[in-house]
């Protein structure tokens, strides 16, 4: 019937009126029925060398756009290549969802040696993903797509998995006519609201630590600042929040000058933040300051519950909850904020040791020279500085993969996808040569793409983190020295450009020679 079509078609033209605009992934037997409305769509496809890196692509997309990053997966190994990357997205709160095959209804759970068979696919990715769903039936797509699009970015954002078995791919069901509505944004209650402003209010040293979830709230928690008069920490996802202000304090909260500040505090106010160790505890000392009176906002009220314990906690947006509490809080003076920050600031930067402190120098001279750029890292030398203290130019313009599940092979493909969801911004993407060697094959990706992306490759000749971990802990080091590709006939077998520097002074003019040219680069910094 012409007004029938495949569930393959209807989940394309679904998605399209969802709003999605890109999906990340590589066709196979068990998702061809997905491609078959996909050519003729408003729907851009990206086609990665591995799954690993459709994944980490939909990170880095959603990342900057704040949209859900989508992929199209086969079952089986294709979706067991992708659990890296959505498990990183889970620790970093990252809206991910994950569309992938599964075998005909008849054989699951059966054991029969099918392609690509599973013992239980949907079992398996429910112990990580926010959830896994099976569409049992075409007559449920709409509903079905709407709830794991609205659970990716409901309360604490995170990967979704939904499987669609090969026979129900190609059941005909009715061409939709519109995409379902998202359920509402929570609200804190008035009782809830009333209590944080009053402890707010009762402070005479507050401090706030804003962290990932606080990134798209920058003028609000801005002007809860400064009504407060309060220093604002911010955690490595959080990087360019308040740039330029003096309320700012662009340091890990696991340095002992930040940790000061926050233990002479009479009041915390936690904007979007875990408590994670890897922003937190990062040394593993165990010496968090303690927090008496705790104020948190979070999307996730898990996360809130499985937290310190609160005076007050706002389950909601971190825009939403400032914006709906500023009024209700007293205007502060004398309470040195300012003062405050700039203490914690200069105590934090004393607290590094040498190299760490010139390599900070060193990134800041980077954003200096290409300050329209956003810097996407990897586990490598340079971005763990530039974690524990970076002052990044705006929100969003500095995240990486080194904190929270810590994958490696996050770049190339999450620079990428950033690259991709905002292609007015230029890419700076920092990895190692050790890093760089888990997802290589995605340099061909960024050809493709035709993406502006600066891939800074910070060749150390091999685990150099890992290494000195070793003998600082008398350990004989083994197993870290895996033997760095030749970057120059790299670049030119995949046609990328290529520059090598030796020093800072190079480094920083290949980098500002290079970016915003067109096209995917390699600038080599051999150490």
């Amino acid at each position: 019937m012409s007004n029938d079509i495949s569930v393959g078609e209807a989940l394309v033209r679904l998605l399209e009126a969802h709003g999605v605009d890109m999906v990340f992934g590589i066709p196979g037997v068990h998702t061809a029925e997905l491609y078959r409305g996909l050519a003729t769509s408003k729907i851009r496809h990206v086609t990665p060398r591995h799954e690993q890196g459709a994944g980490f692509m939909a990170d880095g997309y959603a990342r900057v756009t704040g949209r859900t990053g989508v992929c199209f997966i086969i079952t089986g190994p294709g979706l067991t290549n992708t659990i890296t990357a959505m498990a990183q997205a889970r620790a970093d709160s990252v809206p991910m969802l994950v569309i992938s095959g599964v075998n005909a209804r008849k054989t699951l759970g059966k054991g029969q040696g099918y392609l690509h068979e599973l013992p239980d696919q949907s079992g398996m990715m429910k112990t990580f993903a926010k959830a896994s769903v099976t569409l049992t039936s075409g007559e449920n797509l709409a509903r079905t797509l709407a709830d794991c699009l609205s659970l990716a970015q409901a309360g604490r954002p995170g990967p979704v998995h939904l499987e669609i078995p090969t026979d129900v791919m190609v059941e005909r069901v009715p061409v939709p006519v519109a995409a379902l509505g998202a359920p509402a944004e929570p609200q804190a209650e008035a009782a809830a609201l009333a209590a944080a402003a009053e402890a707010i209010s009762k402070a005479s040293a507050p401090v706030i630590l804003a962290g990932g979830g606080a990134v798209r709230a920058d003028e609000a928690l801005r002007a809860f600042a400064e009504k407060i008069d309060a220093p604002v920490v911010l955690t490595s996802n959080a990087r360019g929040l308040l740039s330029g202000h003096g309320l700012r304090v662009c340091a890990s909260p696991s340095l002992p000058g930040v940790r000061d500040l926050i233990a002479a505090s009479d009041l915390v106010l936690a904007v979007g933040t875990e408590f994670g160790p890897t922003d937190f505890d990062m040394y593993g000392d165990g010496r968090i300051p303690a927090m008496s009176r705790l104020v948190r906002i979070d999307r996730g009220a898990e996360q809130i519950a499985a937290g310190p314990e609160v005076v007050a906690a706002l389950v909601e947006d971190s825009a939403s909850a400032l914006t709906r509490l500023l009024p209700n809080v007293t205007a502060s003076a004398g309470k040195n904020g300012l003062k405050r920050a700039e203490t914690a600031r200069e105590a934090a930067l004393s607290n590094l040791d040498g190299r760490i402190t010139g390599e900070v120098g060193l990134l800041h001279r980077l954003r200096d020279i290409v300050p329209e750029a956003r810097f996407v890292g990897d586990s490598t030398q340079l971005v763990y500085a530039g974690n524990l203290y970076f002052d990044a130019l705006r929100p969003g313009s500095w995240f990486n993969s080194a904190t929270g599940y810590g994958s490696l092979g996050y770049l190339p493909p999450g620079a990428i996808g950033a690259a991709l969801g905002d292609p007015a911004t230029p890419v700076v993407a920092i990895v190692g040569d050790g890093g760089l060697q888990f997802s290589l094959a995605e340099l061909g990706t960024a050809v493709d793409e035709g993406v502006d992306v600066v891939f800074l490759v910070w060749n150390n000749h091999g685990y150099r983190e890992i290494e000195t971990f070793m003998v600082d802990a008398g350990i004989t080091p083994e197993g870290v020295k895996p033997t760095p590709p030749d970057m120059e006939a790299m670049a030119k077998a995949f046609g990328l450009g290529f520059a090598r520097a030796g020093d800072e002074d190079a480094l920083v003019a290949a980098i500002a020679a290079s970016i915003g040219k067109g096209g995917a680069h390699i600038v080599e910094y051999v150490m």
